[in-house]
């Protein structure tokens, strides 16, 4: 039996404390489960707009971040902070966790940006680390849920699945790759492959993984091709035909997007989706077509 929907968006835009408070509200309004905040430079801290976040709502449940970038991060210093929160939120908190990929991010941080399989080491140890600290009777402060929020892995190598597998309770699937000539998005295919991998190191799990997917672009509109060809520039080698298929695409009518994300849902198990605040509007009336399944 399919796994029931659950929506979240990423507030990737800053805002004031007053306008802040006023996107979440509105983000409840239209049936968000999840508000969800980013680890970006030039983007809110995530932990304290995660707490403003909670305090403006009420029914979105879980309040998470989207991922943390575990190259920013200290074990110890962050486990402090993921309490805090959990506490402060009344149990509310999803941790969600990545290698991190931005390298201009780490130098104006100036912090090394190491190799992939380095900045992979680095996410194993931070999950050790928050699994050994918060499970810790004795550690002070102590975080609401017990013993650790839900926690949340994202990404697509075999490691950081294998890892996902193991460890998370959420898997977040990267629907783009890089390239030499760039960013690309994945091809249905490419995606079967990547889930299809996962479900090979997820086969001893007692109980399975909530899957979700980011939505990179949501437009309702009756002419889906147009919708996507301004994203040509940014995609390389991708053509119209290729954007229309990708799965983190969703331009068409209500009833069309709502079509393919059930389609993606049997064909992938992704019953957890979430956008990009830019898109939050536009999606609310795809949360209406799809509430309840």
């Amino acid at each position: 039996m399919a796994r029931p929907f659950r929506f979240g968006v990423n507030m990737v835009t800053p805002a004031s404390g007053a306008d802040w408070s006023k996107r979440c509200e509105r983000a409840e309004e239209l049936g968000y489960d999840v508000i969800l905040v980013p680890d970006h430079l030039g983007m809110v801290a995530p932990f304290p707009a995660l707490v403003a976040a909670a305090e403006a709502t009420g029914r979105p449940r879980p309040v998470a971040t989207f991922v943390l970038n575990c190259g920013f991060w200290n074990p110890a210093l962050l486990a402090r902070e993921v309490a805090t929160t959990d506490a402060l939120t009344e149990g509310r908190l999803e941790v969600g966790l990545g290698a991190g990929y931005v390298e201009e991010e780490h130098e104006r941080a100036g912090l090394a940006f190491p190799p992939p399989g380095e900045r992979v080491d680095r996410l194993v140890r931070t999950v050790d680390a928050l699994d050994g600290l918060l499970g810790d009777e004795n550690h002070r402060p102590r975080p609401e849920q017990r013993p650790r929020p839900p926690l949340l892995i994202g990404g697509n190598g075999d490691r950081v699945l294998r890892l996902a597998a193991q460890r998370a309770d959420i898997v977040a699937f990267t629907g783009a790759k890089a390239t030499e000539q760039g960013m690309t998005a994945l091809s249905p295919g490419e995606l079967d492959e990547r889930v299809a991998a996962y479900q090979r190191f997820a086969a001893g799990r007692e109980s399975p993984a909530e899957l979700n997917i980011l939505l990179q672009l949501v437009a309702v509109t009756t002419d889906r091709p147009a919708a996507v060809r301004p994203l040509l520039e940014y995609l390389p080698g991708m053509t119209e035909a290729d954007l229309l298929k990708a799965p983190l695409m969703a331009a068409g009518t209500v009833r069309q997007i709502a079509d393919q994300l059930r389609e993606q849902r049997e064909r992938y198990g992704f019953s957890y989706l979430t956008v990009l605040d830019p898109y939050m509007e536009a999606f609310g009336p795809v949360i209406e077509e799809l509430g309840g399944t």
